[in-house]
């Protein structure tokens, strides 16, 4: 039948997978027979490893959808070989029936041994080539020799199955044995695969039986035309016997297997099937058609049913966005469970060590405690105890308890990650103890997982309920998050809470483990196994095996183990002589000395059975693999191998030269070989193979994976999930024959097998092998640079696999675009993990688009493809979309390098450990964080603190470090394990409320000085006793100089004195007697206190009490001096001066945009860095004064700047997080700096090149920006201060509304003119201004009146006439809050109260519109005056028809934490309408219908918005400019939901049409949009429909 294998190989196998992949299902063929025309190892183990294949795919109904047995059955019984194995009792007396035939019985006995290792004893066959040494010898020159043991081999096993049928049919007739028992030596091995897969099996309705026969006419020629297709005997004539059982079986089949059967009949040519004829080509495509279509309807109907009431989850599905968080939480918890119970059966002899690790977890239940260490050499067992542990422990706590168990080291060769394991013990613990679930935002962040993960354990603890965590091979955690040096591990676990970890004693893990944990009482060592405990271990294993040893073969075991004392060498040991049989010769037992070296004799073993290529590279294969290999693709994999496949075909040709793969079996036999050392490992629904034990998986990796080795492997691997080879011919030289191009029938590997089902196994594998494979071009074209794949991946495998992808290849490749692309994604990852995953590509392409646009011109190869990847896809996207034409979300790279979280509060205070290399911020909270510099991770997070930290100081060589707090509270904190060491409770003097203090620790003495503006705090820092304590007389405390405090008293005296009484006090007299102190700095190592007053001099007070002034020409805020104390920097307001020292000289000035908050220079003196009130940190070259740079993205006034070996670190009082930035970055990723974060008022240009802004600071000036470069254009000067701005867009006038009621309206073209409109009267302030569209007119609200005029030109220079019309407001009137003039002078505004009106100017006359239950924030009208929206602080927004005047739309939107609509646009068409809202959004409305078009996150509340030709230009409180495009299709898929990326509910309330002014109520849900049906369907449902029509 190898033509009808061949053409469903060909043919229809490749549709049928096709199909599966479609679906989510994997398909895979299993076809033992396929490409070997004979079995030549002569070990007789073909027939059992044909029936485990069956037997091992039967079983996979328990996990699987199922299998489907194909039966191919032809005109030839088959082979009946002789039994490898005979049960002893049955040969015995088959042995006995022989009796009177010495010579059978001696034949039997040559070729079949007892072994009595096995339970119960068995009659072993023996190899061929034990009596026959050349029947498996395929070289050239011992083809001879080799075919005369062939044809004795052919002779002898004729007889034995003589003498074997002989004896069976006389032990039968006399009942030794069944009919059945009998058969077996008759049965051919086809027959024997049909019992097994069709009778006995479980899938009989799900087989596919085909059966060729020949016309009756042909078989009555004779046999001798016949005889390639049917059974012969040996000297070559028709086995009768043969074909009678044949007979017999089809007549079962046809009895039995009726509804699967596909008869065929069918004349042969010259013996044989011709595909070149075209009844045989016609009876080809006939089978595999109906293999195809009957395989189909199979498979669907597996899709198709459900199991229980939970519909099937799809393996690579985006559309699975549901999936049961319990579910997922569950198949984690059920591998470790399996696993783990696995382990526990090969625990003998730890019960010492066991007890140990109860009665410690019993003496700390009730108070809080270390964590438990179980530590030892690698292969010691430790994961074995610690499973043991886990089982001990269930069965004896009490039922509410919860133990939570993590074996890291099951997942090899993948590494877990520790946000991975934390996030499924947390989801556990909460699961099982009903705790509130970590939302998808906290459990995505590193430092939110920590704080939550200590939660959970102090929630528990507080329940009294009893947890016990056990984390096994910490050494196997990835290095994300520098998992290894333990920072994520709290050493302070609170009551009836325990947690255990594992770990090798030498390893790097263990290490920092001792420098973090101190305590010896909480680590237990695993030591060696005696003699004992592995004899025990080696009777358990071999009963459960049901096999024993011969006493030599066991002392042998003992003798080797004794000298390691090793559990996994004993089990290696084992499993090979679980093998043996009693007859083996004990010189042939070959025991490795330990573990290396048994399994080095493994490889050595199997590779000379199986072919050294086909051992490496199955295994290689395997351990490079990131998750393990399907069976199918290391099947493919192996046949793309030109190493493999010479090494199987060396000495005999491939049966099709055209198609050459690896033949099936031949994996088979290997994988029998190594069935105890490999294992199935489930995930998704699919079973990868990988090797069971990661001391094996790293001992292959050693001993095959050379360095050429492996790079070839890694490079057949890329190629395969590439489908670089998929339907192409591959060349191929074999011995003998020319270059061939052959077909090695892998599968394609497209992205996606179906819209919605990606291709996981690609996104899982190819990225790693590409990249170590060195196709680092096809890595940037596949990968990196696939706007495509980025989205895929993202969607289904999480954005954190895509940025450790990325994060893998910035380690080998030196490119800043991967680089890039990779810190994008690390921005867009806090959304996507709010959602999920579950953002849509258009979402996904606009987001990229709108952080990567600026960077595609320096960047074109990578980011530009990307890029425009993504354009040309939204420009096609048949769904409404906005496409970002700049960058306006906050782009990678630049100078900030990092963003340090994990404080809630600002932050208060910084200081850095120079030597341990670590941050340490203070936060207004009163915690104090602190991060290593190294790796940018939160090492402590230091709790105690009941009020804001003023203050932080690291001492003691970096080992410890200070901390002082508005609580009055000092606390010592160890650095290394983040333990409180010391706590003084009255520490801090106790002013009412100090906000700003000063630590000074005098290193000799230990003497720690804790001053604030007017008192000082002595303390013996050990022992914390109290020297001095108190204020000089109300004075100013200026410092600390040594121990030395001086202070500032009345008069101008100052006083200098020694609290530790060691010398007298000293006074001095300053010249200034009355001065008032405004700033001063300590200079210790010049022993002098700077001291500067309002009067503007500048005293220096040395320590001796000698003191100079010199008079300055400003008073400064900020003082500070460089670490070489040669320079003085003084801040005033916006200015920096510099001055030298000594003497004092002022010899540079710095100016800023903002009051300057914050300076550090560098330690040589050369570079300063500024913060400043504007947002903004700047780099100055003190040589020159030159300003070397600007750094935006603080986004809150720079606080404090500190540097540290080129490494910039900024903070600030009104941000929770810490910048760290490289000043060495490369200038052509720089961001674009913005106007500064909540302005005051904003208004901006619809070409968005001109952006004016108030300042919160000073708001009696209108700053000019420059968005294109980033620059501060000009300040416009105001008389007060600014309350409103708008601007005429196309006349180019900018007007601003003062609160002197004044409006100065300053041209754009023109900038040095400026006209005003004179306030009223009533002099009241301004409130609002409106210009119209076509900017004729201009409307003024004041606080009780609204007026308009009438902008004109005259000269070609503005003017502005009026009020054409005043129109009072009442006292009672709400003051105006916003406001939009239409074209006709009318005018719709809306108040803060809520109302709603429309004034028109020409009759006077008015109308009331439906109010507001809160304030109107917006009122937009559209451009021809034809509509206006209404929006305000809540959830509703009114869209209003205003000819005739008549409600359109009344639209609700509840977001998942914001409300309220703060500006609006229509755009050129008024098609649509624009929305920005407060929950960070932009809304995109349709006009006619009032329908939601387009939601788009954009990180920030959108404050401005102009309509700009077919999008809009907009502002964001972050001070961003934002220019979009909407394109919207002529019709929308009613099935269309626009909020499927957003957590969000809307509806809409619309007047019916047809009826001019009156609203009627609809009765069907027309035009039903999804998004809205989750609003609230179910009570409109249930209530009385309103007098309005629900466009649902």
């Amino acid at each position: 039948m190898s033509s009808e294998r061949k053409a469903l190989l060909e043919k229809a196998y490749p549709e049928v997978l096709a199909f599966c992949r479609s679906l989510g299902f994997t398909f895979e063929v299993v076809d033992l027979r396929w490409g070997i025309r004979g079995v030549s190892s002569g070990d007789h183990e073909a027939g059992e490893i044909f029936l485990q294949e069956i037997q091992n795919y039967s079983n996979f109904l328990t996990f699987c959808s199922g299998w489907s047995p194909k039966a191919l059955l032809g005109n030839r019984y088959g082979h009946r070989a002789l039994p490898r194995l005979v049960p002893g009792k049955q040969f015995e007396a088959l042995l006995s029936r022989l009796s009177k035939n010495p010579e059978g019985v001696k034949q039997l006995n040559r070729w079949f041994l007892k072994d009595n290792n096995a339970v119960p004893p068995a009659y072993v066959l023996q190899p061929i080539t034990t009596h026959f040494p050349y029947y498996s010898d395929l070289r050239l020159e011992s083809k001879p020799r080799r075919d005369n043991n062939v044809l004795a081999w052919r002779l002898t096993e004729t007889q034995l199955l003589q003498l074997l049928r002989s004896a069976a049919a006389d032990a039968e007739a006399a009942g030794d044995i069944t009919a059945e028992q009998k058969h077996r030596f008759y049965a051919s091995v086809t027959e024997q695969e049909f019992e097994e897969g069709l009778w006995t099996g479980v899938a009989k309705q799900s087989a596919l039986l085909f059966v060729r026969e020949i016309p009756r006419q042909r078989v009555r020629d004779g046999p001798k035309r016949l005889a390639k297709f049917m059974d012969l005997k040996a000297e070559g004539l028709l086995d009768a016997e043969a074909q009678g059982l044949l007979t017999a079986l089809k007549a079962r089949l046809y009895e039995t297997l009726q509804s699967v059967l596909n008869l065929h009949c069918v004349e042969l040519s010259k013996g044989s099937i011709d595909p070149k004829r075209k009844d045989h080509a016609q009876y080809l495509d006939g089978v595999c058609e109906q293999f195809v279509s009957q395989m189909k309807a199979r498979i669907e109907t597996i899709a198709d049913s459900s199991t229980g009431e939970r519909r099937r989850k799809v393996w690579g599905s985006t559309e699975d966005e549901n999936e049961d968080l319990r579910d997922r939480v569950a198949e984690e918890v059920w591998q470790h469970v399996v696993a783990s119970a696995k382990f526990c059966r090969g625990v003998y002899g730890r019960e010492g060590l066991l007890g140990k690790l109860c009665f410690t977890m019993w003496e700390s239940t009730q108070v809080d405690h270390s964590p438990l260490v179980v530590h030892g050499a690698a292969g010691m067992g430790k994961t074995a105890i610690l499973c043991k542990l886990a089982q001990e422990m269930r069965s004896i706590l009490e039922a509410g308890a919860v133990v939570v168990i993590r074996l890291l080291s099951i997942h090899h060769p993948q590494r877990p990650d520790i946000d991975h394991v934390l996030r499924d013990v947390c989801l556990q613990i909460c699961l099982a103890c009903g705790l509130a679930l970590p939302s998808p935002l906290m459990a995505s962040s590193h430092v939110e997982l920590l704080r939550f993960f200590k939660t959970v354990l102090a929630a528990i603890s507080q329940r009294a309920n009893t947890l016990l965590i056990i984390l096994d091979n910490l050494d196997h955690l990835s290095d994300r998050h520098s998992a290894h040096k333990l920072h994520w591990l709290p050493t302070n676990i609170p009551p009836n809470v325990h947690l255990v970890v594992s770990m090798d004693t030498n390893s790097e893990v263990f290490a920092n483990m001792r420098r973090k944990l101190s305590c010896s009482e909480s680590y237990f060592e695993v030591g060696r196994l005696s003699g004992d405990e592995g004899k025990k271990i080696v009777e358990a294993d071999l009963r459960g095996a049901l096999r024993t040893l011969a006493p030599e073969q066991t002392a042998a075991v003992l003798q080797r183990f004794e000298a390691t004392g090793c559990p996994l060498h004993l089990k290696l040991m084992l499993s090979a002589a679980r093998r043996w049989a009693s007859f083996t010769p004990i010189a042939e037992v070959q025991l490795g000395a330990d573990a290396q070296e048994v399994m080095s004799q493994l490889f050595l073993t199997l590779e000379k059975k199986h072919g050294k290529e086909l051992v490496s590279c199955a295994l290689g294969y395997i351990a490079l693999a990131r998750e393990g290999l399907l069976e199918a693709e290391l099947r493919d994999v192996m046949s793309l191998d030109d190493d493999v496949i010479f090494e199987v075909y060396r000495y005999s040709l491939p049966p099709t030269p055209s198609l050459i793969r690896l033949p099936p079996f031949l994996w088979a036999r290997l994988r029998w070989d190594l069935e105890e050392h490999l294992e199935e490992r489930w995930t998704g629904g699919v079973t990868y193979i990988t090797i069971a034990n990661w001391r094996m998986l790293e001992a292959a990796s050693a001993h095959y994976l050379t360095s050429d080795r492996r790079g070839r492997s890694l490079r057949n691997l890329a190629e395969y999930f590439l489908g670089r080879w998929a339907g192409k011919l591959k060349p191929l030289a074999l011995p003998g024959l020319s270059l061939l191009l052959s077909d090695r029938k892998v599968p394609p590997q497209p992205l996606w097998f179906a819209p919605g089902l990606a291709n996981v196994r690609k996104l899982q594998e190819l990225p790693y092998h590409l990249l170590h494979a060195g196709l680092w071009d096809d890595l940037r074209q596949e990968v990196i640079g696939s706007a495509e794949w980025l989205y895929c991946k993202s969607r289904v495998c999480g954005v954190s696999s895509v940025i450790q992808d990325l994060d893998q290849c910035s380690q080998y490749m030196d490119c800043t675009e991967t680089r890039l692309v990779r810190d994008t994604l690390v921005l867009m990852k806090p959304s996507l993990d709010f959602l999920e995953g579950h953002m849509d590509m258009s979402l996904f392409y606009t987001e990229l688009l709108a952080r990567l646009s600026s960077l595609a011109t320096p960047f074109p190869s990578l980011i530009g493809q990307l890029c425009r990847q993504c354009e040309e896809w939204l420009l096609t996207s048949p769904e409404p979309i906005l496409i970002p034409k700049c960058s306006f979300l906050q782009q990678p790279g630049g100078a900030l390098q990092s963003s340090l979280t994990g404080l809630h509060g600002g932050v208060l205070c910084v200081d850095v450990s120079r030597r341990a290399g670590l941050l340490l911020a203070g936060s207004d909270d009163g915690a104090v964080a602190v991060w290593s510099l190294g790796d940018q991770q939160l090492v402590h997070f230091l709790l105690g603190h009941t009020g804001a930290v003023l203050s932080i100081k690291v001492i003691d060589d970096s080992a410890h470090c200070l901390s002082a707090a508005t609580d009055c509270s000092l606390r010592m904190w160890d650095l290394k394990n983040g333990q409180q060491l010391q706590c003084i409770q009255e520490a801090v003097p106790g002013d009412p409320a100090p906000r700003s203090l000063h630590l000074h620790l005098s290193e000799q003495s230990r003497m720690l000085f804790i001053s604030t503006r007017s008192q000082v705090k002595v303390w013996k820092l050990d022992g914390a006793e109290l020297v001095s304590a108190g204020s000089d007389g109300g004075g100013v405390v200026l410092g600390v100089l040594g121990e030395a405090v001086v202070s500032l008293l009345d008069g101008g005296r100052v006083r200098i004195r020694h609290p530790a009484g060691r010398t007298g006090t000293v006074e001095a007299q300053l010249e200034e007697k009355h001065l008032t102190v405004a700033s001063w700095v300590s200079v210790p190592k010049h022993g002098k206190v700077f001291v500067v007053s309002e009067g503007g001099f500048l005293h220096q007070v040395s320590r001796t009490g000698r003191h100079t002034a010199v008079q300055l020409d400003l008073v400064p805020s900020l003082l500070s001096v460089t670490e070489d104390e040669k320079i003085l920097i003084a801040g005033c307001d916006r200015t920096l001066s510099l001055f030298h020292v000594d003497p004092v000289d002022r010899f540079l000035d710095l100016h800023h945009d903002e009051t300057v908050l914050s300076v550090c220079v560098s330690s040589d003196s050369r570079v300063l860095v500024s913060g400043a009130a504007d947002q903004l940190i700047r780099v100055w070259s003190v040589t020159t004064g030159a300003l070397l740079d600007t750094l935006c993205g603080s986004d809150a006034a720079v606080t404090s700047v500190l540097l540290h070996d080129g490494l910039l670190i900024s903070a600030s009082t009104a941000a929770a997080w810490v910048h760290l930035w490289n000043l060495k970055y490369d200038a052509r990723h720089k961001s674009t700096a913005h106007i500064p974060t909540g302005s005051a008022h904003v208004a901006v240009a619809k070409d968005a090149d001109r952006v004016f802004y108030v300042r919160q600071q000073n708001q009696t000036e209108v700053i000019s920006w420059n968005s294109l470069t980033g620059s501060l254009s000009e300040r416009l000067e105001a008389s007060a201060e600014v309350c409103c701005l708008e601007l005429a867009q196309h006349k180019r006038l900018l007007l601003c509304g003062l609160t002197t009621g004044t409006v100065l309206i300053y041209p754009l073209a023109l900038p040095q003119e400026t006209l005003c409109i004179p306030p009223p009267e009533s002099l009241s302030r301004v409130l609002c201004l409106a210009v119209s569209s076509q900017e004729r007119h201009a409307a003024v609200a004041y606080e009780d009146s609204v007026s308009l005029f009438e902008i004109t030109t005259r000269d070609n220079f503005p003017r502005v006439e009026g009020p054409l019309r005043t129109v009072s407001l009442s006292l009672l009137h709400a003051p105006l809050s916003s406001m939009a003039l239409l074209p006709d002078r009318r005018l719709a505004y809306g108040t803060s109260c809520g109302e709603v009106k429309l004034h028109d100017f020409r009759s006077g006359g008015g109308a009331d519109l439906e109010p507001h239950r809160s304030r109107v924030t917006c009122v937009s009208a559209s451009n021809w005056g034809t509509h206006a929206l209404v929006g305000s602080e809540d959830a509703v927004q009114r869209l209003w028809a205003l000819k005739p005047v008549a409600l359109d739309h009344t639209m609700e939107y509840k977001g998942f934490c914001f409300e309220g609509v703060l500006c609006a646009a229509f755009s050129d068409s008024d098609h649509f309408v624009f929305t920005g809202s407060q929950d960070r959004t932009v809304k995109v409305w349709d006009v006619k219908t009032g329908q939601l078009l387009f939601v788009q996150y954009v990180y920030s509340p959108v404050v401005r918005m102009v309509t700009y030709r077919n999008g809009f230009v907009a502002l964001t409180q972050q001070g961003a400019v934002i220019r979009e495009v909407f394109r919207c299709p002529d019709r929308v898929s009613p099935d269309y939901n626009p909020l499927r990326n957003v957590k969000a509910q809307y509806r809409v309330t619309s007047r019916e049409r047809g009826q001019d002014d009156q609203q009627g109520a609809g009765s069907e849900l027309q035009g039903y949009n999804p998004a809205q049906f989750n609003l609230n369907l179910i009570s409109m449902l249930r209530t009385k429909p309103s007098a309005t029509c629900l466009i649902l």
